[in-house]
C-alpha cells in the first residue's frame, strides 16, 4: 500500500514540474508582477516607484543591481525592528552566513520563501524517482549532513545557518527516517559532532545520505575506522543515492567511489541562502533545472560586463547556450535586483537548464587568464581519470612573484592516495587545463607562465586551515581558487615533507 500512495503522489507531482518546465517564461512575466505588487507598500517598493512600473523595461531603470553590501542598510532596519522594508511584514528567519567585505550576512527569509528553500530537495527526489523507479531507498535512514538547528532571536526574527533553519521544516513523513538525532544534530563543534553521527549511524540501515563532498568524505571515514570496514557498502549495504550541492563532485568522485565502495547514483542540489536555484534531475542528466516558478524572479548578466557602470541585464527569455552569466534574483523573500554571486552557463533552454561555472569573486586572473572553477575541476576530474591517485581536496592560487623562474599557478592539493609519479601528474594536470582556457594555453606558450606547480599537503590540512579560520562546519566550502595567496598562507605550513 505505501509504495502506491508514495508512486500516485510522486506521479502527480512530477506532472506539476514537467508542466512548469514548459511554460518558464510566462511563469516568470508573472512572478514579476506578483512581486512587485505585494512589495508595493514597502520601505524598497516606494523608494523604487513600485507602482509607476509597468514594463520590464521600467523595472531595469527603477530598481539598480545591488549585492549584499547594497542592501545592508536596508537589512540593519529590518534588525532594529522596522516592519515592512524588503517585503510584507518582517522575516520569520535570517540566514547567517559568511559575508566577504561586510563579515557575517544576514539573509531574510520570508513566510513566503521558505517554501522554496524546503520543496527544492523534495522536487529533486520527485524527479529522481519518476525517472528511475529507483524507490527502495525510501524504507531506510536518509542522514543530512548540516548545520545546527539551534537557532537565536533577535526582534521576533530566528537567526541561523540555512540547513539549520531547514532543518525545522522536514516533513512529518521523514521524521522516523531522518538521522542524525536531535540531540547530535545540535552540537557546536563540527569534529565532534561528525564523529558523534558516524557512531549514531554505522549501525543503522543508511540509504541517502547527503552533504558537501569533502564533509561526506570526512563522515565516511570515521565510520570505517568505527566499523573496521574496507568501505561503505560493507557498513551500509543498501546506501544508494548521494545528495550533494555547493561543489561540482566530478574532482571527488574517484575517491568517493573507493570510500564506498562502488558507484552509486548521485544529485546535485543549487542551495543558496537567497534562495533553491535548481537542481538535477536524473544521474543521466549532469545539467540542472532551473526553477522558474518558486517565488524568484531571474536576471542574468553578461560577465564580460559585470564591470561596466549598467551592464546589459537579460530575461530568461533573451538568454544564450553557452555564455557565462552572473545571476539576478529578485524573490519574494524581498531581494530586489541582489546579485548571487554566482555564474552559470545554460546548456538548454527547451527546458532551461544550467551548469554551475563558478563564483563572481573567485577567479584567477592575475595575467588576464581569467580561469574559473569549472575548469579546474574538470581539468583535475579530467586527469584523475587516466592517474592511479586520489584527491581529498584542492586549491589553486596564483604565484606572481616567485624567488626564480616566471609565475606560476599553485595548486594545493591533498592527496587521499599519491600519485607515483608526480611530475606526470602535474604535466597532464597542466594540459588538461589548456585545453579548457586558451589564454591560459596562450600564457604558458608564450613564456609569460610556466606550467602549473603541485604543492601536496598533509592529510587533513584543509580540515585544520578551515578550522582556523573558524569555517569548520556543514555550511562553509573550500575555496577553489583565490586571486590572492592568503588561503596559501595558511595551506604552506600543512605542506608534506619529502
Amino acid at each position: 500500500m505505501f509504495n502506491l500512495l508514495a508512486r500516485l503522489y510522486i506521479w502527480f507531482a512530477y506532472k506539476k514540474i514537467a508542466k512548469s518546465k514548459c511554460c518558464a517564461e510566462k511563469d516568470q512575466e508573472k512572478i514579476l508582477q506578483t512581486l512587485m505588487h505585494k512589495a508595493r507598500n514597502t520601505l524598497f517598493g516606494k523608494a523604487h516607484h513600485f507602482k509607476n512600473i509597468k514594463t520590464y523595461q521600467d523595472f531595469q531603470n527603477l530598481v539598480p543591481i545591488r549585492d549584499y553590501e547594497g542592501f545592508s542598510a536596508y537589512i540593519q532596519e529590518i534588525k532594529n525592528g522596522v516592519e515592512n522594508v524588503l517585503w510584507q511584514g518582517k522575516p520569520l528567519y535570517f540566514a547567517k552566513t559568511s559575508g566577504t567585505t561586510s563579515g557575517a550576512k544576514y539573509i531574510p527569509i520570508s513566510k513566503e520563501s521558505i517554501n522554496n528553500h524546503i520543496n527544492g530537495a523534495k522536487w529533486a527526489l520527485i524527479s529522481y524517482l519518476a525517472h528511475t523507479k529507483k524507490y527502495d531507498f525510501l524504507k531506510g535512514k536518509m542522514m543530512f549532513l548540516q548545520g545546527s538547528p539551534i537557532l537565536e532571536e533577535e526582534k521576533g526574527i530566528k537567526i541561523g545557518r540555512l540547513s539549520g533553519i531547514v532543518a525545522h521544516h522536514v516533513p512529518f513523513y521523514l521524521q522516523n527516517n531522518r538521522m542524525p538525532s536531535w540531540k547530535v544534530n545540535c552540537m557546536a563543534d563540527w569534529e565532534e559532532k561528525v564523529n558523534a553521527i558516524a557512531k549514531e549511524t554505522a549501525s543503522q540501515n543508511m540509504t541517502l545520505i547527503s552533504g558537501i563532498p569533502i564533509w561526506v568524505q570526512m563522515y565516511f571515514e570515521k565510520v570505517l575506522q568505527i566499523a573496521g570496514a574496507k568501505n561503505i557498502k560493507q557498513v551500509f549495504p543498501n546506501f544508494s543515492l548521494f545528495i550533494y550541492g555547493g561543489v561540482q563532485y566530478a574532482p571527488y568522485k574517484k575517491r568517493m567511489q573507493e570510500l564506498i565502495g562502488e558507484e552509486i547514483d548521485s544529485l546535485e542540489l543549487y542551495p543558496a541562502s537567497e534562495g533553491f536555484i535548481a537542481f538535477q534531475e536524473k544521474p543521466a542528466d549532469k545539467d540542472l533545472l532551473l526553477l522558474t516558478n518558486a517565488g524568484i524572479f531571474y536576471e542574468f548578466l553578461p560577465v564580460q560586463a559585470l564591470s561596466e557602470e549598467k551592464p546589459k541585464r537579460l530575461r530568461l527569455s533573451e538568454v544564450q547556450l553557452d555564455e557565462a552569466y552572473a545571476i539576478v534574483i529578485n524573490s519574494n523573500a524581498g531581494l530586489w535586483g541582489y546579485l548571487l554571486g554566482d555564474t552559470v552557463k545554460f546548456t538548454s533552454v527547451k527546458p532551461y537548464k544550467i551548469q554551475v561555472t563558478g563564483r563572481v569573486s573567485h577567479y584567477i586572473s592575475a595575467f588576464g587568464e581569467h580561469v574559473i572553477a569549472k575548469e579546474v575541476e574538470d581539468a583535475m576530474a579530467e586527469t584523475l581519470q587516466t592517474q592511479d591517485a586520489f584527491v581529498q581536496e584542492f586549491t589553486v592560487m596564483p604565484e606572481v612573484a616567485p624567488l626564480h623562474g616566471l609565475p606560476y599557478h599553485e595548486w594545493f592539493v591533498e592527496f587521499a592516495k599519491k600519485p607515483k609519479d608526480l611530475a606526470i601528474f602535474a604535466k597532464t594536470l597542466d594540459e588538461n587545463l589548456q585545453k579548457r582556457n586558451i589564454y591560459y594555453k596562450d600564457l604558458i606558450q608564450g613564456n609569460i607562465l610556466q606550467t602549473l606547480k603541485i604543492t601536496c599537503l598533509e592529510k587533513q590540512a584543509f580540515e585544520n586551515a578551515m578550522k582556523e579560520q573558524g569555517k569548520l562546519d556543514a555550511q562553509n566550502k573550500v575555496p577553489r581558487l583565490g586571486n590572492d595567496r592568503k588561503f596559501a598562507q595558511l595551506l604552506t605550513k600543512y605542506t608534506l615533507r619529502p
